[in-house]
């Protein structure tokens, strides 16, 4: 499974980072060959507004099945949600040990945002 995961860093022992909009980065991995790419979001880092919508539909040009994040608002969720891409908040420690959680079946897919707007 294609996966983005957010991360504070450019390879797979960076700390998850808890924001979707503004993760500085988003790791894409293969689940099933450990493959991964860097792609750079600092375009929403500091965005006024829009970062989730914005962010939610890089990752959905990127052709993911799935997102792991700490945290997801409402605008990116519903973005998300329309493209296909599950989510899967409260992931923490590294990008590498938030893949193994998922593949081990110890995250959750969400139903909804588990924060408001806006949430830095």
């Amino acid at each position: 499974m294609k996966i983005a995961v957010t991360s504070q860093g450019p390879d797979m022992n960076s700390p998850v980072d808890p924001r979707f909009g503004r993760a500085s980065h988003f790791l894409v991995v293969d689940t099933d060959t450990g493959e991964f790419s860097v792609h750079d979001n600092t375009q929403n880092v500091n965005a006024a507004q829009g970062a989730g919508i914005q962010a939610g539909r890089t990752v959905a040009d990127l052709g993911v099945e799935a997102v792991v994040t700490g945290h997801v608002g409402p605008k990116a969720f519903a973005t998300l949600q329309a493209a296909d891409i599950r989510i899967y908040p409260g992931a923490s420690g590294t990008v590498q040990e938030a893949v193994e959680k998922l593949k081990a079946g110890q995250l959750q897919p969400a139903d909804r945002a588990n924060v408001e707007g806006h949430w830095m």
